[in-house]
C-alpha cells in the first residue's frame, strides 16, 4: 500500500485518488517517505524501521520525516514567494529553525523564548517576524536590538512601550505591521479562532481601533509602518474563509498605500480518515485571486505564516503499550507511556487521531479501544475510539500519525513525566535533534538548599 508513495502538494483525501481499506490507516495521513518494509512488514519512515527507532531512542518518541518538512517549506516558498514565514509555534527546535531557513522561509515567533531559539539556530534576525499579544518591554528591546525583520504590533499599550523604548539611545526604528482583527468567525474550534471581534488579539476594524492604531504608528518616530497583518484562526479547511478575510481587509488596506499585507496562517490538515484540506498552493491561489478581485494593488507583498501545514503530517509519535484493561460490555483501555503531557490536543480541543501498530501497518484495525496515557486524570486520553489490530499486545509500539504540530511544542512535565526525544529521519539514517529529558532535568530549576 505505501511503497513508492510520494504525494504532491500536501496531498489530501479528496484529490489523491488513493483507495484504502476503511480498516487500514489512510496513506495520506503518513509522512511522504512512509513505506512498508517488504521483508519485515514493519513501517519505515525516511528508510528507518520504526521499531528500530523505538529500540534505539526509547518511547514516547517524536519522529519527523526531514524530506517531508523540506518539501512543505519549498511548497510554501513557491506558493507565496519571499516573506512567507514558518509559524514556529507549531513545532520549534534549533534543527527545525535551521531547516526552514535553509529552505527559504522566514520564521514567525511569538515570544522572547522562541526568538532566542531561532537566533541560536543561526537564522538572521532580519528574516524573523515577532508576534505576541502581550510583548514585554524586554521582549521588544531584544527584538529591536537583534534587528528582527518585522514586529507585528498588537495593542495600544505595545505602541506606548515602543515609544518609551525609542526615547533611549541608539534606537533603530523597527519595521512594523498592525495586527487587524477583521471580525470573521472562521469555522474551527472556538479556542483557536482569532479573527472574530471578541478576541484578545489585534485591533478591531469595527469601532475604528485599527484605524487609530494606523494613525498613531504612521505619525510615530519610534517605528516604520510597512503593512497590515491579520489572522483568523487555526485548523481552517475552507479557503472561502480566507477569501472573506481579504474582502473585509481590502477596503481598509487600499487607502493606506502600504507595501505589505499578511493574511496569517491557520491552514488545516487532515488528522483522521474522513478529513481533507486544501494544499498550500491552493490556499495561496485563493488568497491571491481574492486580492485581485478586491483591488489589492499587484505591487503589494502578500505573505502568510503556515505552521501546522508544514510540520503536522511530517511527524508521528511512537508509544509503547504498557497495560490493556478490558471491561466487558463497557470498553477496552490501552494505556501507553505518554499521554496528555506530549499531546494535549485531544483534551484541549477534542481532537481526533488515528492509530496503528508499527509492526503491522497494513493489518486491518478491527478492534476498537480507547488509548489513554499514564497521567492521574480520567480525561487523559489520546484517542477515544481507536482502531487497532485484534492482536494488540503489551510492549507493542503504537503509532499516532499527524503529531508533528503542537505535540512537542505543547508538551509539559505534568506528573513530572519527562518530555520525549525528537528525531529527524531521512536517507536511511536517524539523527537526534532534541534529547529525551532525564529525571535530573526535573531538578534543574529547583533550589535544593533553600
Amino acid at each position: 500500500m505505501f511503497p513508492g508513495r510520494r504525494p504532491a502538494l500536501n496531498t489530501v483525501a479528496v484529490t489523491t485518488g488513493i483507495s484504502f481499506h476503511p480498516l487500514r490507516i489512510p496513506p495520506y495521513l503518513l509522512p511522504d517517505s512512509a513505506a512498508v518494509d517488504p521483508q519485515s512488514g514493519h513501517l519505515a519512515v525516511g528508510g528507518v524501521d520504526l521499531l528500530e527507532l523505538a529500540a534505539r531512542f526509547g518511547t514516547p518518541l517524536f519522529v519527523y520525516d526531514e524530506a517531508h518538512l523540506r518539501e512543505r517549506c519549498r511548497q510554501a516558498v513557491a506558493a507565496w514567494g519571499d516573506g512567507v514565514a514558518y509559524g514556529s509555534k507549531a513545532f520549534l527546535c534549533v534543527a527545525m529553525a535551521r531547516l526552514a531557513h535553509e529552505e527559504g522561509m522566514w520564521i514567525d515567533v511569538a515570544t522572547g523564548g522562541e526568538l532566542h531559539v531561532v537566533l541560536a539556530a543561526g537564522v538572521p534576525a532580519g528574516r524573523v517576524v515577532m508576534h505576541g499579544n502581550n510583548k514585554s518591554s524586554d521582549e521588544l528591546r531584544a527584538a529591536v536590538e537583534a534587528g528582527v525583520g518585522r514586529i507585528v504590533v498588537d495593542s495600544f499599550d505595545e505602541i506606548d512601550r515602543l515609544e518609551a523604548l525609542a526615547a533611549g539611545p541608539d534606537w533603530r526604528p523597527p519595521q512594523v505591521l498592525v495586527r487587524v482583527t477583521p471580525g470573521i468567525e472562521a469555522h474551527t474550534h472556538e479556542y483557536v479562532m482569532t479573527g472574530q471581534a471578541d478576541s484578545k488579539f489585534g485591533f478591531g476594524l469595527a469601532g475604528g481601533r485599527a484605524a487609530e492604531a494606523v494613525r498613531r504608528l504612521s505619525r510615530s518616530d519610534a517605528v516604520e509602518l510597512v503593512g497590515i497583518h491579520a489572522h483568523i484562526g487555526s485548523q481552517i479547511f475552507l479557503t472561502e474563509s480566507y477569501r472573506r478575510e481579504v474582502e473585509v481587509l481590502a477596503g481598509f488596506f487600499r487607502p493606506l498605500d502600504l507595501p505589505e499585507l499578511c493574511v496569517g496562517g491557520g491552514l488545516g490538515v487532515p488528522y483522521v480518515a474522513d478529513e481533507s484540506a486544501p494544499s498550500l498552493a491552493q490556499w495561496a491561489e485563493v488568497v491571491k485571486a481574492a486580492c485581485g478581485e478586491f483591488g489589492i494593488p499587484a505591487s503589494t507583498r502578500v505573505t502568510a505564516e503556515p505552521g501546522r501545514s508544514i510540520a503536522a503530517a511530517a511527524g508521528m509519535t511512537l508509544y509503547r503499550v504498557g497495560t490493556i484493561k478490558d471491561i466487558p460490555g463497557v470498553r477496552t483501555y490501552v494505556a501507553v507511556d505518554g499521554g496528555m503531557s506530549d499531546n494535549p490536543r485531544p483534551v484541549l480541543y477534542g481532537s481526533g487521531y488515528e492509530t496503528f501498530l508499527a509492526r503491522c501497518p497494513e493489518d486491518e484495525r478491527a478492534r476498537t479501544v480507547t488509548v489513554v496515557g499514564k497521567h492521574c486524570e480520567s480525561g487523559d486520553f489520546i484517542v477515544r475510539n481507536a482502531h487497532v489490530p485484534a492482536d494488540i499486545a503489551v510492549d507493542d509500539i503504537l503509532v499516532t500519525p499527524v503529531t508533528g504540530a503542537y505535540g512537542h511544542s505543547m508538551a509539559s512535565n505534568y506528573n513530572k513525566v519527562t518530555r520525549p526525544a525528537v528525531v529527524f529521519v531521512g536517507g536511511g539514517a536517524a539523527r537526534l535533534v532534541v534529547r529525551r529529558e532525564t529525571p535530573d532535568d526535573l531538578l534543574r530549576l529547583e533550589v535544593l538548599d533553600g
